[in-house]
């Protein structure tokens, strides 16, 4: 089982239209309309948000949702639930079961066997920053903060969605007692991390 140390160590292309020359000498006729430039693709749509809705402790909470299944078991099996109970002022970017899922099936199958549980907890601790990180205070602001894992995750508020890596926030700031869960669409893989082949 991790210590609580482990905690304390780490945030339009332009439409040309060419021109036609008529060799023939006609009479100048009206000029056709130039067609419609064709409208920007609409972002692809956000996953839809869990509702999320906080339960006592970030694991607590996890578990009382029908969304987090996989999540909650994979914590269980890295033996960092405890720890998650017993550490105070976190932040967790939790995917839910469908950014699990999104893994390749036989990746996902052995990251969550015994002989995995280094490597996942890895992920897992990637996934966590030793401090509170309000959804408010990320709009409109762009950088990096350190994870537990002491990867780097890129956070970023500029647009309108929020983002870390390149997952997106699907549902931000929900305030369990000991910190604060960011719902995201995808599972963060730190750079020095290989998931396991099935």
């Amino acid at each position: 089982m991790l210590s609580r140390t482990l905690f304390a160590a780490a945030a339009a292309s332009l439409l040309l239209f060419p021109l036609a020359v008529s060799a023939q000498t006609t009479p100048a006729s009206t000029p056709e309309p130039a067609a419609p430039a064709a409208a920007p693709a609409p972002a692809p749509a956000l996953p839809p948000s869990p509702n999320l809705v906080a339960s006592g402790s970030i694991t607590a909470t996890l578990k009382a949702s029908s969304h987090f299944t996989i999540l909650a078991k994979a914590l269980d099996l890295a033996q960092l639930s405890a720890v998650l109970n017993a550490t105070p002022g976190l932040t967790l970017f939790a995917p839910t079961d469908e950014a699990f899922n999104a893994l390749p099936p036989a990746e996902l199958a052995k990251l969550l066997t015994a002989d995995s549980a280094p490597v996942l907890q890895k992920v897992l601790i990637y996934h966590l920053v030793n401090a509170t990180l309000d959804g408010a205070k990320m709009k409109g602001a762009k950088g990096e903060v350190p994870s537990v894992e002491t990867g780097k995750l890129q956070l970023d508020g500029s647009g309108e969605t929020l983002k870390v890596n390149d997952a997106d926030i699907i549902q931000a700031d929900v305030k369990a007692t000991n910190g604060t869960i960011h719902v995201i669409d995808k599972v963060l893989i730190p750079s020095d991390v290989t998931l396991p082949n099935g």
